[in-house]
């Protein structure tokens, strides 16, 4: 890994890692100004939300009712695009945990494939697509 592409993965992990603080912090609109405004996001039996609107209000409606954390991990860019299309990709593991009466639970283990791109002078996820495992 070059010195640039050393950049890009640091400023990428740090994305993924805000939009995990946020979304366990219930922060809507913080979550949200990490995507583009065309951007997708699948969920294993949901339909696609298309753009920040539809993002707001799938954001709110999981906002934490109780302490959660998502743990990721392991996050692996599997591309870094040239200077002229500017876009990455990353596969990251994650753990969702919940705190109830008897402490902290694993809910799920899946993994993240993120598409992300410079967006007016940052870096923002297009494209978050999961999977989740039993």
């Amino acid at each position: 890994m070059n010195q640039s592409t050393e950049g890009v993965a640091v400023a990428v992990r740090a994305v993924i890692a805000a939009h995990a603080q946020a979304q366990d912090a219930g922060r809507t609109d913080d979550i949200v100004a990490l995507y583009t405004s065309d951007a997708v996001l699948e969920v294993p039996g949901m339909d696609p939300a298309n753009g920040r609107e539809a993002l707001r209000a799938a954001f709110k409606g999981w906002a934490p009712e109780r302490p959660q954390l998502h743990i990721v991990s392991n996050t692996v860019l599997t591309h870094v695009g040239t200077e002229e299309d500017d876009e990455v990709t990353a596969v990251s593991d994650v753990a969702f945990l919940q705190r109830g009466d008897s402490g902290w639970a694993v809910q799920l283990v899946g993994r993240y494939q993120d598409t992300l791109c410079r967006d007016e002078g940052a870096w923002r996820f297009k494209r978050r697509s999961s999977t989740f495992t039993a």
